[in-house]
């Protein structure tokens, strides 16, 4: 029998490899930005086709390459990084293994041009598959400037599963994040087919926060600094205020390298524990800096996991620095035990001289017990109130205040729930209602009595609506008097342009408007004529999408239909009229599935007289 093992051909093991290191545009683009600040670039320019699948070229001002190691950087495990098994324990550069390039080259189509400050001239160098097609001296800036073309070319496997283009370009914005905030004193550009998604100019890591979110991200972040023998923490953390229900921006870098760890974020959570919901997430942008023999950061392929020597003190750091700077800012909760709280609300002197005393108006010739009625009355339609006749009328009704007392005056008419028994709920279609606490609807049927949670049910009934508009692509919509703008985070807006389609299908009338930007010009109608605040409408709407596909992994339409139903529902403690009451239940009844919530809980409880007679002993 001959022998089965053979080594693998060096094409083939670069494959694999590749798909260890690359998974999609923005694994390579990860990797070429950090080749180039390893470089020493204070400029890098990110350009990008197709959100990546075309073209990902970097351009950086760094030390450049010689023509020896211009050749070199394609050989697999070729680093300049790591000389012995030890310097493994001393990295603070951020690629070091020597897989990148030579796995990049594998699977794409690759131009390479590099000069170093001192040399006349640089090198220019393509490769095609793992193969060197050209390698010739050439004019060019100094630095070096990569182009990685149709990426995948000869993987089509791997390209089929690419996802499209909006969504491989929020991966890509992603890294440039993580990047261009682990390195604030660097100047970062990145563009997309022609377009400036952004331009950060070398600053401090306040503005580089702001230039990546907003401007409005200015007046939400807390400084946290914090220095011990075991490590040294900086950055900024999120007024609790302006929380979000979805991740995405929680940042922690370890000497500068950004890292995933569940456990070091639920350190900064639980010193949010007092002041946030369970489904909120805080904005922080953490950074630890440590010495590199205390960890270890060769334990995953794209090096965003690490292993501490000592965890558990590094937790408590975090945990007690971020509830000091929360504390710090009058953020938590505090007592003063110096203030005399009996005169904290007192008006100062000063203000004594603002007060202007009301102003009172009175009719001199007014007679309370004349018949006629005054003009202010006659006007409000009352009658002037008389001692003798309408005295003695009025206490007349007193006796019906009791019979109301004793006698329920719904009118109903009953009619089962689809799919229940005779004896189980009912829906009635009444004259009167009874709400709860402005929460619930309280309702009278032949069993008993029937509570409707009212913002479940509106949800419920929306939900169906908009899911109905998404599918016949017919929802209606009522243009907006003053049309708004919303300006929306990069990432936030590649999204909203990849779900366009759908959100003008639920009755949105929206169009693109210059960077980041969109203008809402009208709203769904199904949202009534209450006042509404498109602009937020709209936000809301994008998070809560994006809450609903991370939470429950659902279809897109799904997720924008559950979104804008739970946005755009009446919420508890809104207080409803007797008609709205009514066309709330009748909508609800008319839906497929009246009895739950889109989160899948109860909608209807009933209660029947039985069990009511049991609670009064009867």
């Amino acid at each position: 029998m001959s022998d089965i093992i053979q080594l693998l051909p060096e094409s083939v093991a670069n494959q694999i490899a590749a798909g260890e290191v690359v998974q999609r545009p923005a694994s390579a683009v990860k990797e070429l930005m950090e080749n180039a600040i390893d470089a020493g670039a204070n400029k890098i320019q990110l350009i990008l086709k197709d959100a990546g699948k075309a073209l990902i070229q970097v351009i950086d001002n760094g030390c450049g390459m010689s023509v020896t190691d211009a050749r070199m950087c394609f050989e697999r495990h070729a680093t300049s990084k790591v000389r012995k098994a030890e310097d493994l324990f001393a990295i603070r550069t951020m690629g070091f293994r020597g897989e990148a390039m030579a796995s990049i080259a594998a699977i794409a189509q690759v131009e390479m041009k590099t000069r170093r400050h001192e040399d006349e001239l640089g090198t220019l160098i393509e490769i095609e598959g793992a193969t060197v097609t050209k390698q010739e001296p050439v004019a060019t800036p100094e630095g070096t400037s990569i182009c990685i073309k149709n990426l995948f070319f000869n993987t089509p496997a791997r390209r089929n599963f690419l996802k499209s283009n909006p969504a491989e370009m929020r991966h890509v914005i992603d890294e440039f994040q993580r990047i261009s905030l682990a390195n604030p004193a660097i100047a970062f550009s990145l563009h997309h087919d022609g377009l400036e998604i952004f331009r950060l100019p070398s600053s401090a890591l306040k503005q580089r926060i702001v230039h990546l979110f907003g401007n409005n991200y200015n007046e939400r972040l807390i400084p946290v600094e914090e220095e011990t023998t075991i490590i040294n923490l900086k950055g900024f953390i999120g007024k609790p205020q302006f929380a979000k229900k979805t991740r995405g921006e929680q940042f922690f870098f370890v000497n500068n390298r950004f890292i995933k760890d569940a456990y070091l974020n639920h350190a900064v959570n639980k010193a949010y524990e007092e002041l946030l919901a369970e489904d909120n997430f805080p904005l922080y942008v953490l950074f630890i800096d440590i010495d590199p023999a205390k960890i270890d950061v060769n334990v995953h392929p794209t090096k965003t996991e690490i292993k501490y020597l000592d965890e558990k003190s590094i937790y408590a750091i975090i945990h007690s620095a971020v509830k000091r700077s929360l504390g710090r800012f009058n953020i938590s909760p505090t007592i003063d035990f110096d203030q005399e709280t009996a005169f904290s609300g007192m008006i100062s002197p000063k203000s004594l001289d603002e007060i202007v005393p009301p102003s009172i108006s009175f009719n001199p010739d007014f007679n309370p017990f004349s018949e006629e009625k005054s003009p202010e009355r006659a006007e409000r339609g009352f009658t002037a109130f008389r001692s003798g006749e309408n005295r003695e009328q009025s206490t007349k009704n007193w006796g019906s205040l009791y019979e109301i007392a004793n006698h329920n005056p719904v009118e109903q008419v009953a009619m089962e729930l689809p799919g229940n028994g005779p004896d189980d709920k009912y829906a009635p279609v009444q004259k009167q209602l009874m709400q709860l606490h402005n929460k619930y609807i309280i309702s009278q049927i032949k069993s008993g009595l029937m509570l409707i949670d009212q913002q479940a049910a509106h949800e419920r009934i929306l939900y169906e609506r908009f899911s109905l508009h998404l599918e016949d692509r017919k929802g209606a919509s009522q243009q907006s008097l003053f049309p708004q703008t919303v300006t929306l985070s990069p990432n936030d807006y590649e999204l909203a342009k990849s779900l366009l389609d759908d959100i003008k299908s639920l009755g949105f009338e929206v169009r693109e408007f210059g960077k980041n930007t969109l203008v809402i010009e009208g709203i769904p109608v199904d949202l009534g004529s209450n006042q509404i605040n498109e602009t937020q409408l709209f936000e809301h709407l994008i998070e809560g999408f994006k809450n609903s596909q991370q939470e429950l992994r659902l279809d897109k339409r799904d997720a924008l239909a559950r979104s804008m139903a739970r946005n755009s529902a009446i919420k508890s403690g809104v207080v409803l009229g007797q008609e709205e009451m009514n066309m709330l239940i009748e909508q609800l009844f008319a839906c497929k599935a009246p009895n739950f919530s889109i989160s899948g809980k109860p909608v209807i409880q009933t209660m029947s007289l039985t069990e009511l007679d049991k609670k009064f002993d009867k």
